[in-house]
């Protein structure tokens, strides 16, 4: 039901006025509070990044290094997230001063405007009302008191006329007295009802028509202030609710992160790549004679051993041969580059492969044997190096892992800059078609620069990749030692007085014998799957042990991708694989494959 405030408040000008100016402190008291929280949301964001900011790695420290666990990943995970969930509460803060505590400010100011113009013409219709009040007063209160005076002049006439003492003059006097006062009652009388009449009027169109009229304007701004306060108010949920859905995802972020912890980056954090030691061998010295395998104790070793054949293989063989021979017979010196003329095919003979030096076994089980410090590096995890800088000081394993790491960041800095010379390059090129465009040789100093720079790179990369092929493949080389230990203690070597072994070639023909029990153990393994195709971009002669030779635009099936040696190992039939350049072939893995695994 509609109320209008001219018509029911009609005397409530005061009452009105007081509760506008209520309204008007409340809308400011309102608006007072969006502030606050928005100072608040303010507040709690910086505090949050602050925060965030505390805890995230600091560069170049220990705290560095310990986020390649997944539990501290997560924890970084989750202060990025925390780091997005203060943004929402800055954005939060920012709306709320946009829409609302910009918006509200404005209005009060007009709202204070409108209110003071209302009851200004309010106060000046109720000052002319009362002013014609006053005059219709004043005209009655005249007119009481000459009628007052002329009742008085009209008995004192008629005491005169009937006084016989009084003369004629005196009463003449008297009459001429009262008649007067009657014409001043009279004129009196007519000016007091023509103020009555108008005050009539007036106050007529005062209550029914003026008052209506301002006080519907001031009932219209206030249902307009009523209604801004409640559009604010809804605007203050607006405002939170649309940060939810982001909320929601950082929190998603979070939940996320704690999921993807998984307790396994231990081991792949402190492997070191060392086999635990075996047993301390007995050193008698009162022994002085030439140890020798007899026909006898070897054929009772073989008989014995025979029931048992798969229990002595499996020590004697602790790999399998394909992982094994891929690892001794893999090119153990960086790949040679792709060529750089238009056409591979231009080189006689192609990038030669490195050639491996073929040592006799017995030589190398002595160098194995004798030196101290490979032993020590068996029975210790502790790693002594000449500096932090070849990460010597760091186990097999997590040297390789930094060295690749190493590896890896200054060949995106080289692609990098090579980007930057072929961009630049391409500039000048362009400046000498189009001199007006610019000077080609300001371009120099910065491609000499870049080249610095590159030398530098490279310099840098080809000493860790060199300190990189060093380790794995001496690592390979100890591998193989141990391999070599295993056939002497099987009594395929002899040992002589000085310590150092020999071959004993009275067992040569049970070796003969044996090798074709080994070789049939080795041919049951599976081949190893294929995870991709290659095509060959240049032609390669592999001559050498453990590669193979491809023609340019030949299409070879990978079965094992570059471990960062810059070689990749492929096949083209079920009896031929080998590897090639990794630079020389682009590689298309298969996604749905699985890629072989190599023992480092």
């Amino acid at each position: 039901m509609s109320c209008r405030w001219g018509t029911e408040l009609w005397d409530q000008f005061d009452n009105l006025e007081k509760h506008t100016h209520w309204g008007i402190e409340f809308v400011e008291r309102y608006t007072k509070f969006v502030k606050e929280r928005s100072e608040i949301e303010i507040s709690y964001a910086k505090q949050i990044r602050n925060l965030s900011k505390k805890y995230q790695p600091k560069k170049n420290s220990r705290e560095e290094d310990e986020y390649k666990y997944t539990s501290c990943r997560a924890f970084l995970m989750t202060l990025n997230e925390l780091n997005d969930y203060a943004g929402q509460h800055e954005v939060i803060a920012e709306n709320l001063t946009t829409h609302i505590i910009c918006e509200l400010t404005r209005y009060i100011q007009e709202l204070k405007a409108e209110r003071k113009s209302h009851f200004h013409d309010g106060r000046r219709a109720q000052q002319h009302i009362e002013n014609s009040w006053k005059q219709l007063e004043s005209s009655k209160r005249r007119f009481e008191r000459d009628c007052k005076e002329a009742d008085r002049a009209q008995q004192y006439f008629d005491k005169i006329d009937a006084d016989i003492n009084v003369t004629k003059a005196d009463v003449e006097k008297a009459r001429q007295q009262a008649q007067l006062k009657h014409q001043v009652a009279e004129d009196s009388k007519n000016e007091y009802l023509t103020y009555l009449q108008k005050f009539n009027k007036e106050q007529n169109e005062h209550y029914y028509s003026l008052i209506p009229h301002i006080f519907q304007k001031i009932q219209e701004m206030e249902e307009k202030r009523i209604e801004k306060v409640g559009e604010s108010m809804k605007t203050y949920a607006e405002v939170n609710r649309k940060v939810l859905p982001i909320v929601s995802k950082c929190l998603d972020g979070m939940t996320n992160a704690a999921a993807s912890i998984e307790p396994t980056m231990v081991v792949e954090s402190f492997k070191s790549g060392f086999e635990p030691p075996g047993d301390v061998e007995v050193e008698d010295y009162s022994l002085s004679m030439r140890r020798t395998v007899s026909e006898s104790s070897y054929l009772n070793s073989r008989g014995e051993g025979k029931p048992s054949r798969s229990n002595s293989r499996g020590k004697l063989w602790p790999f399998k041969r394909n992982k094994l021979m891929s690892l001794l017979a893999s090119p153990r010196q960086p790949p040679p580059p792709p060529p750089t003329s238009p056409s591979p095919g231009a080189v006689p003979n192609g990038p030669q492969s490195p050639q491996q030096p073929k040592e006799p076994l017995s030589h190398r089980l002595n160098e194995f044997m004798t030196s101290k410090h490979k032993m020590q590096c068996l029975r210790s995890l502790t790693r002594g190096g000449s500096g932090p800088e070849d990460c010597s000081h760091l186990p097999p394993e997590q040297r390789r892992k930094k060295l690749q790491a190493k590896i890896n960041d200054i060949n995106k800095e080289l692609q990098k800059e090579v980007d930057q010379r072929d961009a630049l390059t391409k500039m000048k090129d362009v400046y000498v078609k189009n001199p007006h465009m610019g000077d080609p040789d300001s371009v120099d100093p910065r491609l000499e620069e870049i080249g610095q720079d590159i030398d530098k790179l490279e310099l840098d990369s080809r000493k860790y990749e060199a300190t990189f092929y060093d380790m794995i493949f001496g690592f390979a080389h100890t591998i193989s030692m141990s391999l070599s230990w295993s056939l002497t203690v099987c009594g395929l070597y002899a040992v002589s007085p000085d310590g150092s072994y020999t071959e004993d070639h009275s067992t040569e023909h049970h070796l003969k014998s044996r090798s074709t029990d080994f070789d049939d153990d080795f041919d049951d393994e599976d081949p190893l799957p294929t995870i991709g195709t290659c095509k060959s971009l240049y032609p390669f002669e592999g001559q050498n042990e453990g590669t193979i030779s491809m023609a340019e635009g030949e299409l070879l099936y990978v079965i094992e991708e570059d471990k960062g040696d810059g070689w990749t190992r492929v096949r083209r039939n079920e009896d031929e694989e080998g590897y090639v350049p990794t630079s020389y072939i682009k590689v298309f893995f298969d996604t749905n494959a699985k890629g072989a695994m190599t023992y480092i």
